[in-house]
């Protein structure tokens, strides 16, 4: 079982400090989100766990051994991250972006076609990047990283361009891959980190307020306090369609 660990992270920038001695354990078996206000950290701490970016201070560790320590190639093909935009160098087609995704673990070519079919894209596959939606670009960067079966899956608030049915798929789908494996993922939807994820890490100026079960977040008042918001608290049951938790300003 894979174990991914930060351990004191600081990043800095100029003067700023964009991460304060994070430190977080992940292992397989749930689906972990990040929340926090605009600025607080999340896409940092995500490019720092997935080896985009060496911190100042502190070290990531992937099963014991230094991200900075592995062979990029083996970084890439255990490692998948979904960044907040994707723009290639060259205007690939739908099929081209799932294969260059494919390319990172041998023999996953193979399983191309059923890779569109199961993410909607078979009619879009010959269609240029160019020509297709932010939505429909959502999908294929999904489907071309999880082609690789990466062990670890940082997604950076994937369902941002997606319509409401493609985002409570996208999130089904993350937490059935994070039963074997690290799913990390950026959310901004209080409601939906809330309601999808098991775990939840509440981040503010850069350092880690809370770190705790999902339904234990949702009601803590730290929540309240980071957002500078008051929220009112609904019931949290998996079977809700929305409004798990409604806010309105203090």
């Amino acid at each position: 079982m894979s174990r991914l660990r930060a351990e004191n992270l600081v990043v800095t920038a100029g003067s700023r400090r964009l991460l304060e001695a994070v430190s977080v354990d992940l292992e397989p078996g749930a689906l972990v989100g990040l929340i926090g206000p605009n600025g607080a950290g999340k896409s940092t701490l995500l490019r720092c766990l997935a080896g985009f970016r060496r911190p100042d201070q502190g070290v990531v560790t992937l099963d014991g051994v230094p991200l900075t320590d592995l062979p990029i190639r083996e970084r890439g093909r255990r490692i998948g991250y979904l960044p907040q935009s994707f723009q290639p160098t060259w205007d690939y087609t739908i099929r081209e972006i799932v294969e260059l995704g494919a390319s990172r673990r041998p023999g996953a070519a193979l399983c191309i076609p059923e890779m569109l079919r199961d993410h909607e894209l078979s009619d879009l596959a010959e269609r240029r990047w160019s020509q297709v939606s932010g939505g429909e670009r959502a999908r294929a960067l999904l489907a071309a990283t999880l082609i690789a079966e990466p062990v670890i899956l940082l997604a950076d608030e994937p369902g941002a361009s997606l319509d409401i049915g493609h985002r409570f798929d996208l999130m089904r789908r993350m937490r059935a891959y994070a039963r074997h494996n690290i799913v990390v993922v950026i959310l901004h939807d209080i409601e939906r980190a809330a309601l999808d994820c098991d775990r939840l890490l509440l981040l503010d100026r850069g350092a880690i307020v809370l770190d705790d079960a999902a339904t234990t977040v949702a009601v803590a008042s730290d929540l309240d306090r980071v957002f500078g918001l008051r929220f009112e608290r609904g019931s949290l049951s998996e079977t809700a369609d929305a409004h798990l938790i409604s806010k309105r300003a203090s």
